[in-house]
């Protein structure tokens, strides 16, 4: 008697998977996207690897005729990072202490506007919400560079310049941020639900905080690290306001830096080229944590808010 093995369910379905997959042909378009990828990809990478190889040289290393996209002999981040936090009394460890000071207070402050103005103009009907909306519409078109001499102008009659609020204060308007919690809380948050919870007799700020807010979570994460990552990189604004280098942000403080070396050459007989290109690498890895820690939730908002 002989037996006929039999093909279970799971093997047919895996067989027939791996047939499709053999026979479906790759779509000839996809070709030249990912070359353009890839290509994108190259462009952006090779300024973060420059930066990752020439902060392990020493000012001698980096105008030392070697490539600038390779490591020299002498590896020394160690020292190069003891000039860092060391040079000027230690003034780069207040920088970054700054930049975060007004990128956590901005980003807070401009998320919870934003969420505020955002569900208020998608939510409810009010005369002037059309006008509203317009308004919120072309102040997102306005440069936010174009407003800082203005804005320098009015602080000045208050005596809010050279202030941590002169840099904090204009960062709390965000209307992009606005615009993509007005969009996201139309699609997000059914009016229906919030109905169900009036008639049930919850109170216009209990069904915000119990039903609304949870729904907006992926949209307030966006929102929270554009500002975020908008404060941390902000340049001219600080630039203009601040006068004492105490309340300078990271990037003022290595804009100030390059200018020193680039019209000195040295500042107390010291290079300091090693020092602003391994402070301009340790800048930008609080931005990377942020981004791959918030990952999930920031993808999330962009996807549903319509913007991808």
């Amino acid at each position: 008697m002989s037996v006929t093995p039999v093909e279970s369910k799971s093997e047919r379905r895996t067989s027939r998977n791996t047939i499709e997959r053999r026979t479906i042909p790759r779509a000839p378009g996809r070709v030249p996207l990912n070359i353009v990828l890839g290509l994108l990809m190259v462009y952006f990478l090779v300024p973060f690897w420059w930066l990752i190889v020439n902060s392990s040289k020493s000012s001698a290393g980096l105008f030392g005729g070697g490539s600038s996209l390779w490591f020299a002999d002498d590896i020394d981040y160690v020292q190069n990072f003891i000039d860092l936090f060391t040079y000027g009394g230690g003034i780069y460890a207040r920088w970054l202490a700054n930049s975060a000071l007004y990128a956590i207070v901005g980003g807070i402050g401009a998320t919870a506007l934003a969420v505020l103005a955002g569900y208020g103009l998608a939510k409810y009907t009010f005369a002037g919400r059309r006008f509203s909306f317009a308004i919120l519409l072309g102040a997102v078109m306005v440069p936010t560079t174009a407003l800082v001499i203005p804005t320098f102008v009015l602080f000045a009659q208050v005596g809010w310049t050279n202030t941590i609020w002169a840099v904090i204060f204009p960062t709390l308007l965000n209307p992009f941020g606005v615009y993509l919690m007005n969009v996201y809380a139309r699609d997000a948050v059914p009016d229906e639900l919030l109905d169900a919870a009036r008639v049930d007799g919850a109170g216009e700020f209990r069904t915000f905080f119990t039903v609304a807010l949870p729904l907006l979570r992926p949209a307030i994460v966006t929102v929270l690290l554009l500002s975020v990552v908008a404060s941390w990189n902000n340049y001219f604004l600080p630039l203009v306001m601040l006068s004492d280098n105490r309340l300078f942000p990271v990037t003022v403080g290595i804009g100030l830096w390059q200018s020193t070396a680039s019209t000195y050459g040295a500042a107390g007989g010291q290079s300091l080229w090693s020092i602003i290109v391994l402070g301009s690498l340790v800048s930008v890895i609080p931005l990377i944590i942020a981004f791959l820690t918030l990952q999930r939730y920031w993808r999330g908002g962009l996807a549903i808010g319509s913007l991808k």
